[in-house]
């Protein structure tokens, strides 16, 4: 029992690491600016909310996918003073168990999808399905087992190719690309299959999750090795909800198994974060982390064993030749080859030193795999300080890499 509430809490935990303390140190902002955001809800929406309380103009829209998911994107067209008439548009994708406020949590010198706004860019914020406000489907209800029936697989062969067809079809421009965590597989995954390159300008991947054989962070060592959100999709619990009642109870039990101060469990997940605000975790916990499909976490738990037998990652294994063969005609399910990525297409990966999630040595194996692509469609930038959720929410973030990731997008 004690291996499976650790194993079940450390998934739990994966997303609301930006809610705990365990920081090296901590950034306050103004009241100023915190007081002008106000508890998002389902009327108002993260445009109204998030965006024009800040002073921007904000758009909503929403896509349907191949196979009927209804998402939304928020558009940020302007920024406070750009006056450039032409706009190279930008589509923000966020990791698991978050959305599009990831981009919008610090102040608006600080949040990415303000900064691209500011300086010029057609900012597209997406939102996978099953998140708050990508939770609509043309037949089924959330409530419905069938409508969890998905994994990352989904999310980079149906909804980022919606996103980015709508995106361009819309704004009649290729895009610039800009991912964090989760939202670095689903790209990689369509990339290396060819799928929506062509619409694409570039693709910056923060924090890239790719291969996950050198995961150092103990709690997803053991989640991965466990398999409990396995046991627990096959026992028909398909929607896994972070921030309810018995994920708390799991997030108790897990220090108390541990004998572990859980205002470190930051550092546990995604190490040690140097440059987190400590006024943006409020701001977070105002929206709460969205929920995910069980499938989902299982499909990640099964990379790291992927890795190890294949050298890769692949499409979600169900279990036993026979599924496997029902649902792809092989009893293995097919690879994600990454070296079949164009090599002229542009990316820039950035990734941190600290991060025990996209560690130093699996970025690398993910190097190691572009080794032919063109040098001059490829920048590379360590931030030895850097963990897991700095590129996303670090207050320094701006200097550190928005700086050269839009020096990248104006070469591109």
């Amino acid at each position: 029992m004690a291996s499976t509430v650790v194993s079940l809490s450390s998934i739990v935990l994966l997303c609301t690491i930006t809610a705990v303390q365990g920081r090296k140190t901590l950034h306050h902002l103004n009241n100023e600016w915190l007081t002008s955001y106000s508890v998002i809800n389902d009327i108002d929406g993260i445009c109204k909310t998030m965006v024009e309380t800040q002073g921007y103009t904000c758009e909503e829209h929403q896509v349907t996918t191949e196979d009927g998911y209804i998402l939304s994107l928020q558009r940020i067209p302007v920024g406070r003073s750009s006056n450039n008439t032409d706009k190279p548009p930008v589509l923000l994708q966020h990791g698991i168990f978050c959305d599009a406020l990831t981009w919008l949590v610090n102040s608006p010198d600080e949040s990415l999808g303000f900064i691209l706004a500011d300086n010029g860019y057609d900012v597209w914020l997406a939102n996978t399905r099953g998140t708050k406000y990508s939770n609509r489907h043309i037949s089924l209800d959330p409530d419905d087992m069938a409508y969890w029936d998905w994994s990352w697989d989904e999310l980079a062969s149906y909804d980022l190719p919606a996103f980015v067809q709508y995106v361009y079809n819309h704004t009649g421009q290729r895009i610039h690309y800009a991912g964090h965590s989760l939202g670095t597989l689903m790209a990689l995954a369509s990339f290396c299959q060819g799928q929506v390159v062509n619409m694409l300008r570039s693709a910056a991947l923060l924090s890239p999750i790719a291969h996950m054989n050198q995961i150092t962070s103990l709690l997803t060592k053991i989640a991965a090795d466990a398999f409990l959100a396995n046991d627990i999709y096959w026992l028909g619990l398909r929607e896994f909800v972070p921030n309810g009642d018995v994920a708390a109870k799991f997030a108790k039990d897990l220090c108390h198994i541990l004998n572990f101060d859980c205002s470190n469990l930051m550092s546990l997940f995604a190490g040690p974060n140097c440059c987190i605000n400590s006024s943006t975790i409020d701001v977070f916990l105002d929206h709460e982390p969205p929920p995910t499909a069980t499938k989902n976490l299982v499909h990640l738990s099964q990379s790291k064993s992927t890795m190890i037998r294949t050298g890769t990652i692949a499409q979600y294994d169900y279990g036993n030749q026979e599924q496997n063969m029902q649902h792809y005609g092989q009893p293995l399910p097919p690879l994600y080859d990454m070296t079949g990525i164009l090599n002229e297409f542009p990316l820039f990966i950035s990734y941190g030193g600290q991060d025990t999630l996209s560690d130093v040595k699996d970025v690398q194996v993910l190097l190691n795999d572009l080794k032919d692509h063109d040098w001059n469609k490829l920048v590379v930038l360590l931030n030895e300080d850097y963990a897991h959720v700095d590129f996303v929410m670090g207050v320094n973030a701006n200097q550190m890499i928005y700086d050269p990731m839009m020096d990248f997008f104006k070469v591109n």
